[in-house]
């Protein structure tokens, strides 16, 4: 069942910005830590990014730090991740996820029990 959707993802050139989103399916939405992960080829799926339900505690991958910049609107229960200046490296399936948590990031994917089925981001150099 899937209980998270991805959208977004697609080919852009090195240097280029994409928007990745993500929203709930097919249940409830509920207002909690959400994460982004990306997992590319033969690689294990790593952190990304993290806010907490209020949006006041943000966390970033440092491979990242300065270039995404991940967003909420909990009115439209929708998930944002905006890439920016992206580089070959960042060529991965993005997956958003959803803990129980709600007070704090949450930086590990155990952490986390609903997941989307992924969106893919290919940066051409």
């Amino acid at each position: 069942q899937v209980w998270l959707v991805e959208s977004g993802g697609g080919l852009v050139q090195a240097g280029g910005s994409l928007r990745l989103s993500c929203a709930p399916s097919g249940r409830t939405p509920r207002s909690y830590t959400m994460g982004w992960f990306r997992q590319a080829p033969g690689r294990e799926r790593e952190f990304v990014a993290s806010m907490n339900r209020d949006g006041d505690q943000i966390d970033y991958a440092d491979s990242v730090k300065g270039r995404f910049t991940m967003s909420r609107d909990n009115a439209k229960n929708t998930l944002f991740l905006q890439m920016s200046n992206v580089k070959p490296e960042d060529t991965a399936v993005y997956y958003c996820a959803e803990s129980t948590s709600w007070g704090n990031t949450v930086l590990h994917a155990r952490g986390y029990v609903y997941w989307g089925q992924g969106t893919q981001v290919t940066v051409s150099s």
